[in-house]
């Protein structure tokens, strides 16, 4: 009786911890109701489409046996997808999506913890919600449930999908729990982030560079072995994902790992979450100097301070990405084999000039499509400045709404440049060593990349646009940019129509090198994205800001 007394308050405390978690839960639902359908939907699908791909270029069993071969015999290959267990056509989904799926995941539950935690209590939302009756732990708890809710509802349209698709049931389970595990996963991890930095831009980074971590060591080990035994790829969540092998002896117990990982994060998690105040970190940010440089003077030196850290990741990012393609562009014809229809849809997305030559402007075309991630994060950074009330005091002051703007629209426009300068240039260095012809293809290969330029700037402008005009609907921008990857990289194999492709403005590029290039379409697209940009900034100046 004593014990069970004593219980009493022990059960107390915690419910008053949780108070007010089915409020916020609710109001988390409300403010992510178009961000996680379109992070659930764009894999899901995605996964679908791959399968019916696969089903139509690979018709045969000898034609999924070559290439499964030719994908394990290559290290750079499996580097980048990891190795086919199963040349099935569900082997082959799980080997082409069940890394990019589980770093979707990754990505859509940071987001969504960052954003229910550390932003709330950035931007001082959570002090006025937690004078209210919210526990302390209520925060955290509805941020991971609602990620975890995200996850679940994306294995199970992924596992929905493909057994609908025809392929077997349990290898369709193993690969929506291994995807939707991942994103479990990385919610723990980032919930962990959320009390140890003081701000949401650098927890998302320090998980975003643990999810680039997991990502390096799983290519790593893959690279040494085409089994999926190496001990950095068991280190490596992704590295698990591979390892459940999906369509292929479904290896279950695996799922284990995923499950004890996240409930030991989530614990972490709440373990930190007690011993802190609010609105306080474990890393705090260290003092800046008593007198701010001479950089700092106007808006644009504020700008580059503020993106400094982020322009110098995605530059690093392309220079090894770079780097990777070009080491596997020598092999793009024994990747491809006798497979007709496999040239052709590499011919389809890289032009008709060489295999090759096709395979680098495929290559470059990734990385320009990538690249309008960082040009609208750049823009989109002023977004974040208004709604965190950091840029009446800076407009409070000698600075005009189109400086203010414009330190920030030289970085994006500029930092495009050069990131994919910096991917071309070693891009074309690589490949170049690798076929003996290091100087000759250091002038076409980045000339390439920097071909993207006025399609990427085209996609900044439609940003700035939107942030001008339409703030609230800034995360549109996002599923714009998404359309496009789509569309260049899963319409030439699904034979989109003429009218589809021209959506994008990379499919009006030439394709480089190799084609034929006029200027027409390049300034077709600068003036494109020069009207957009105007009609953006009018809009900045007119609207209120906040």
């Amino acid at each position: 009786m004593t014990a069970v007394t004593a219980a009493r308050p022990a059960r107390a405390a915690h419910l008053r911890h949780l108070a007010g978690t089915d409020a916020l839960l609710r109001l988390a639902l409300r403010r992510d109701r178009l961000m996680i359908p379109a992070w659930v939907l764009a894999p899901g699908l995605s996964v679908a489409a791959i399968g019916s791909s696969f089903e139509a270029v690979y018709d045969t069993a000898a034609q999924r046996a070559g290439l499964a071969a030719s994908m394990n015999h290559n290290g750079s290959m499996r580097a980048l997808y990891g190795p086919v267990f199963n040349d099935s056509v569900g082997g082959l989904v799980a080997w082409r999506m069940a890394g990019l799926g589980a770093v979707l995941a990754a990505v859509m539950s940071l987001l969504i913890v960052v954003r229910h935690t550390r932003e709330e209590e950035e931007t001082g939302r959570q002090e006025l919600l937690s004078a209210a009756m919210v526990g302390r732990r209520a925060p955290l708890t509805a941020a991971l449930l609602t990620a975890l809710g995200a996850n679940a509802l994306l294995a199970a349209l992924i596992a929905g999908g493909s057994a609908l698709s025809g392929r077997p049931a349990a290898g369709s389970l193993a690969l929506g729990l291994a995807i939707g595990g991942t994103g479990a996963l990385f919610a723990g991890l980032a919930a962990i982030a959320a009390q140890l930095t003081e701000s949401a831009r650098l927890a998302k980074g320090l998980t975003g560079a643990v999810l680039g971590l997991a990502f390096a060591l799983r290519a790593a080990g893959d690279a040494a072995t085409a089994a999926a035994t190496s001990p950095l790829t068991w280190a490596s969540p992704i590295g698990w994902v591979e390892n459940l092998r999906p369509y292929a002896g479904e290896r279950w117990w695996v799922l284990l790992l995923f499950l004890a990982a996240t409930a030991l994060t989530a614990s972490a998690a709440y373990v930190l979450t007690a011993r802190r105040d609010l609105g306080m970190s474990f890393l705090p940010a260290r003092p800046g100097p008593a007198v701010a440089p001479r950089s700092l003077s106007g808006p644009f030196g504020l700008a580059w301070r503020l993106q400094r850290t982020t322009r110098l990741g995605w530059t690093s990012g392309f220079l090894c990405a770079g780097a990777v393609f070009g080491g596997i562009a020598k092999g793009a014809s024994d990747l491809v084999g006798g497979a007709q229809q496999t040239r052709e849809i590499v011919e389809r997305m890289g032009g008709r000039q060489g295999l090759t030559d096709a395979f680098l402007a495929t290559m470059t075309g990734l990385l320009g499509v990538v690249a309008a991630l960082y040009a609208a994060g750049a823009v989109l950074r002023l977004r974040g400045e208004e709604t965190g009330e950091r840029a009446e005091p800076v407009l409070a002051g000698a600075v005009g709404r189109l400086r203010w703007a414009a330190g920030h629209l030289v970085l994006a426009y500029g930092g495009t440049a050069v990131i994919l300068a910096s991917g071309g240039l070693t891009l074309g260095l690589t490949y170049g060593l690798s076929v003996g012809d290091p100087g000759g293809q250091l002038g076409p290969v980045p000339a390439a990349s920097l071909a993207q330029v006025p399609a990427v700037w085209t996609l900044t402008g439609l940003a700035v646009l939107v942030f001008g005009l339409f703030p609230k609907a800034t995360t549109a921008v996002w599923a714009l940019i998404g359309g496009c990857l789509a569309i260049g990289w899963i319409g030439p194999s699904l034979k989109f129509p003429s009218w589809a492709m021209n959506l994008s403005p990379y499919s009006h590029l030439p394709k480089l090198p190799g084609a034929d290039a006029t200027a027409a379409p390049f300034l077709w697209l600068l003036a494109l994205s020069a009207l957009f940009a105007v009609l953006g900034l009018m809009g900045v100046r007119r609207r209120d800001i906040g």
